[in-house]
């Protein structure tokens, strides 16, 4: 998070490096400018040579700053990188300042409050602390600019005509001057910092503001994706529940139909009422199963979660199943690990898992077949198998096996009845425990069911 919200210091640096150097073209510009103006105003008094010289020097600075500025960004430089090539900038254009007061005059110049344009751009670029600092850096270099002219160890450029020679040797001057600049870097120094760090604040908390707005109209959007899918779905679902529901009863109807208009000889009524009940319990199997995944969307199903003996469950199961598989001459086998571990979960859910995954094997292997089913654990599942030897999955129904509805056109071949919805009653169970199954299976040979569910603790 610290990465995402950088001071705008920081940040945009290497774009202000560039304004910094642009800048201080005017400002070799503007010197030459004050310096002409100075000489046309006092002519013979100022000393042109040093003068220009120190200008053509801060311009060669300059150029040089400007060709290791590119350097930088070629190289994608750090924010340390350029906040110690400020720094570097800061103080070669102080220094020359300095210079250039001296041979103005020193004492005499009414230019060294330009001191005080270097103090606001290092609060504006750089930290508070730097910009006190740099405030008692042009106190301290005008302060001994000051002094070593009084003490006459650097020589005076007296600006005759304006100012009188002597002033610079009187400390009340010195005093003054010196005391007037400090208080007024400081004080700029404080103002400066104080409004650019309340600005940088309000630049952070925009920055931290529009960043939540994107990422809260990212997250909307994802939900309107994933609520128009949902739509979908749910308008998929309604209309294959209508038809599963609508040919059936339609069936039904046309049996009683054709009884009670006296079509059907009494000697076939009975066999037509059959046609009608079994309609009607399929209709009720598959009403059965759909309130049961109604039921598993509810966010009330974990209230009844327990500690489920997934191996007694099995039993209980596989007894039942068993009668079904020797009906079909199937070579029905259950094999359980020892010791296995709970599981938390509802346990009418766990019998109904595995009755659909047996029955399902059951249902689809040819008379003299193997339905093997197994459960294990492993370190961090219970780990259920289902392994047939029936009729197979082809590869391109196995991404839709779990889906709502679905029947693979050799299961709709084989076995005529079926509401599509086992499996993924199955899947439903066991994502809402928090497992996830899977099925392996090759066309005409059988199939293997998976399924894992975490061990309790």
């Amino acid at each position: 998070m610290a990465e995402m919200f950088r001071i705008p210091m920081e940040e945009e640096l290497a774009e202000r490096m560039d304004w910094l150097i642009r800048s201080r073209w005017l400002v070799a510009l503007g010197a030459l400018f004050i310096v002409l103006a100075a000489n046309y105003l006092l002519p013979g008094v100022l000393p042109m040579p040093s003068l220009l010289a120190t200008i053509a020097s801060l311009a060669t600075c300059n150029a040089l700053f400007l060709l290791y500025a590119r350097r930088l960004r070629s190289l994608e430089a750090s924010p340390k990188h350029y906040t110690t090539f400020t720094h570097l900038q800061l103080v070669v254009d102080i220094l020359c300042l300095t210079v250039f007061l001296h041979f103005l005059g020193g004492l005499e110049t009414p230019f060294f409050f330009f001191y005080l344009i270097y103090v606001v751009i290092a609060s504006i670029l750089l930290p508070r602390a730097a910009s006190f600092a740099y405030a008692g850096l042009v106190s301290f270099l005008y302060l001994a600019l000051l002094v070593l002219e009084w003490l006459e160890f650097i020589p005076h450029y007296n600006l005759a005509g304006f100012r009188i020679p002597v002033r610079f040797q009187q400390p009340i001057h010195v005093f003054v001057a010196s005391f007037t600049l400090t208080t007024t870097a400081l004080l700029t120094a404080y103002f400066a910092s104080t409004i650019v760090a309340k600005l940088r604040e309000r630049g952070r908390e925009l920055m931290e503001a529009s960043l939540s707005c994107e990422v809260r109209a990212q997250e909307l959007a994802e939900l309107n994706a994933r609520l128009e899918e949902l739509d979908k779905a749910r308008a998929q679902f309604i209309l294959l529940v209508t038809h599963e529901l609508r040919a059936p009863v339609a069936a039904i109807q046309s049996y009683l139909k054709l009884i009670l208009e006296g079509y059907v000889p009494a000697e076939r009524e009975r066999e037509i009422i059959q046609k009608a009940e079994r309609r009607s319990l399929e209709q009720l199997a598959l009403i059965g199963d759909l309130l049961e995944l109604a039921r598993l969307q509810e966010a009330k199903v974990k209230e009844k979660v327990e500690l489920v003996d997934m191996a007694g469950v099995l039993e209980g199961v596989s007894d039942l199943m068993r009668a079904r598989a020797e009906e079909k001459d199937l070579f029905f086998s259950v094999q359980i690990e020892p010791d296995l571990p709970p599981v938390k979960a509802n346990v009418e859910h766990m019998k109904q898992l595995w009755t659909n995954l047996i029955s399902n094997a059951v249902k689809y292997t040819e008379p003299g077949g193997i339905v093997v089913v197994s459960l294990a654990q492993n370190p961090n599942y219970v780990v259920g198998t289902v392994r047939d030897t029936g009729i197979g999955i082809a590869p391109e129904d196995i991404p839709r096996i779990f889906n709502e509805f679905y029947r693979a056109e050799n299961a709709k071949a084989m076995e005529m009845q079926g509401t599509g919805l086992g499996l993924s009653i199955v899947k439903r169970i066991v994502e809402t425990y928090g497992g996830r199954t899977w099925v392996e299976s090759e066309l005409g040979r059988g199939s293997k069911f998976t399924f894992v569910l975490p061990k309790s603790g």
